[in-house]
């Protein structure tokens, strides 16, 4: 599959997995554009397969509830300091 199919494909995952709207799961592969997730992906074809978009999928949304759980704790800690 092509690199721009790929991306459409662990898009369409993270929407039948995690129940996301279409629009939080395009932010989210946007997102890890931006931060260069993928840049092996577009360098290697052969990576760009189902399995490796199931893979990504899960990561990219375990990264997105980590980061939002970290946050939560830290706004806890400076209203506890208050």
């Amino acid at each position: 599959m092509t690199y721009e199919e790929y991306l459409d494909e662990v898009t369409t995952i993270l929407t039948e997995l995690y129940d996301l709207e279409d629009a939080a799961a395009i932010k989210l592969v946007v997102d890890a554009q931006d931060a260069e997730f993928f840049v092996q992906h577009d360098d290697k074809p052969d990576m760009c397969t189902l399995e490796q978009a199931k893979k990504d999928a899960v990561t990219l949304f375990e990264a997105k509830q980590n980061k939002s759980q970290t946050q939560k704790k830290q706004q806890q800690r400076v209203r506890e300091k208050k």
